[in-house]
């Protein structure tokens, strides 16, 4: 009896175990998770050869010289192929407003663009992403790369110069044989374009008000809690006690950032190419 009792608990092993393997060969094979890479293409949207082609070349024009020929980065724009905001954009609904406001905290002016314009850009930006990602297998570190000095060389000098001396109003504050006397010589490509949107280390202007009502401007010089000294427009040092004047001081890029929605591309490109005359 033991002997049937055990043959048969081993018959129903075996064909449990048959049972067991027979489901687990018709199951289908777990599969890996998709990858990034994959997720991205599998949802990228295909555009027109030519559509691509007018976005490359706008975006050689104008954002290439911060971003970099490819969209892969530059010396201080971020590299657009890994960018969040791109993977995430649609139809341009979320680089179309940052092409137009720009981002004026960030160093970007706005660009006036038309929708087909910006559809292009789209197009460009979003054919560089996916090709990024899959030639280098979703890229890890940092992909900023150098930009090409002949995208900074795309302006008008002498339309340039008009801007700078007419509606820019940068006459007011710099001077070419002044302040600004061989600028080009000491700043070159990107950093002289960032000197230009929003320059570090820029000196404060400061207006002094005597007990006498008379107000003397100039660059703020020395501060502290009991002398204010300025240089004036003749290059003069010039100080005072505290107690015995009123004095205002602006901040250095108030102009610059103020600057910012008012700039049209064509203004970048043109008082850039100024700039670089000034050796």
């Amino acid at each position: 009896m033991n002997f049937l009792r055990a043959a048969r608990h081993g018959n129903v092993l075996v064909a449990g175990l048959w049972v067991v393997s027979l489901a687990t060969a018709q199951a289908p094979a777990n599969k890996p998770s998709p990858s990034k890479v994959e997720q991205i293409a599998a949802a990228a949207k295909s555009y027109a050869p030519e559509m691509v082609q007018q976005g490359k070349a706008l975006f050689r024009k104008d954002c290439s010289f911060c971003h970099g020929r490819d969209a892969g980065g530059g010396e201080t724009g971020p590299d657009l192929t890994r960018s969040k905001l791109v993977t995430a954009d649609v139809d341009g609904d979320k680089i179309g407003p940052v092409v137009r406001n720009g981002r004026p905290d960030k160093g970007m002016p706005p660009f006036d663009c038309s929708d087909q314009e910006i559809a292009s850009l789209v197009a460009f930006i979003h054919t560089q992403q996916i090709n990024a990602l899959a030639s280098a297998g979703g890229r890890k570190g940092g992909g900023r790369k150098g930009v090409d000095v002949s995208d900074l060389q795309t302006g008008n000098a002498e339309a340039g110069k008009r801007y700078f001396e007419g509606a820019g109003g940068c006459a007011t504050c710099h001077s070419p044989t002044g302040d600004l006397a061989g600028l080009a010589s000491r700043y070159q490509g990107l950093e002289l374009e960032e000197q230009m949107l929003y320059p570090k280390r820029a000196k404060q202007k400061i207006s002094v008000t005597l007990a006498s009502g008379e107000a003397v401007t100039g660059t703020l010089a020395y501060l502290d809690e009991f002398t204010v000294g300025l240089i004036d427009s003749t290059g003069s040092y010039r100080s005072w006690r505290m107690r015995d004047v009123q004095y205002k001081v602006d901040p250095a890029l108030n102009t610059h950032v103020e600057l910012f929605p008012k700039y049209t591309d064509a203004d970048v490109h043109n008082l850039m190419a100024y700039l670089q005359t000034l050796r």
